[in-house]
């Protein structure tokens, strides 16, 4: 196969990985508390042709001496842009939002007969009907909030008001004027790049790792910052993902031709006679 031909095809396969990134971006553009994710190139095995044996000759040369030959790129490395989005206010007093980068929620996911811990961002909270006059503390997709102790928060009796303090303790005023409070469970992330996206906003650990080895941090009362009735929207910059997909669509092209180029040339070779 024509050289040319292999570098623009390594290249394609990468490209598209790219544009999936981008197009995931984009489809989660209003999800509250998604974070976006960006997509960095490193060149493939690359040969160094000698052809000038004597350095000497190079004098002025501004590139290292002799001749490359690259083999395409690849996709090297996929980072969260952990950076925090914007605050939309609301009137409902299970709305939440972080107010420092890095910090969720604590999460039991259930799938397949198995369960998991999972994070997220996304603070539009709501409250479940479990059984005897009791209400479970569950995100927007139905899956239970921990509290401190990886404990789904289940509220007996019947809901007043709800107050939810920056530190992250839910206080709940009951309809027999009684309280019930609860410590959400908080978590920093210190290492973003190493988790994997669940499906929208929910984030987690690969599942080759089961041991968070220093990834993130059980958070203390007094670095939880959590603000009550807002909700954080989407950290996506719409105008520069449509600008990537741009970028990426052209380089696309360009491959694509190089690939029908190569075949051209390897066609008018063979049928010499």
């Amino acid at each position: 196969m024509n050289t040319s031909m292999i570098t623009a095809t390594n290249t394609l396969s990468q490209l598209q990985k790219q544009l999936d990134i981008i197009s995931n971006n984009l489809a989660n553009l209003d999800t509250t508390g998604y974070k976006s994710k960006q997509a960095s190139f490193t060149d493939l095995l690359v040969q160094q042709f000698a052809n000038q044996p004597d350095a000497g000759k190079e004098a002025g040369r501004l590139t290292p001496n002799g001749i490359r030959q690259g083999t395409g790129a690849k996709l090297n490395q996929v980072e969260m842009n952990s950076s925090q989005g914007s605050f939309k206010p609301t009137d409902r007093d299970l709305d939440t939002a972080f107010q420092k980068e890095g910090q969720y929620y604590k999460v039991l996911v259930q799938k397949d007969n198995t369960s998991s811990v999972q994070y997220t961002r996304n603070g539009a909270l709501e409250l479940s009907p479990v059984a005897n006059n009791e209400t479970m503390l569950v995100t927007s997709e139905g899956y239970p909030i921990l509290d401190e102790n990886n404990n789904p928060i289940i509220i007996a009796g019947d809901v007043g008001k709800i107050d939810i303090t920056q530190n992250g303790t839910m206080n709940v005023a009951m309809t027999n004027g009684t309280m019930q409070s609860f410590n959400l469970g908080v978590v920093q992330i210190n290492k973003p790049q190493l988790f994997e996206q669940k499906g929208g906003s929910l984030i987690g650990l690969p599942n080759n790792v089961t041991a968070a080895n220093g990834m993130l941090t059980e958070l203390p009362r007094e670095q939880i910052s959590i603000g009550q009735r807002m909700l954080e929207q989407s950290n996506v910059d719409m105008s520069k993902e449509m600008t990537d997909m741009l970028n990426v669509q052209r380089s696309y092209q360009f491959q694509s031709r190089a690939v029908t180029m190569a075949d051209q040339m390897m066609g008018l070779i063979n049928g010499i006679r």
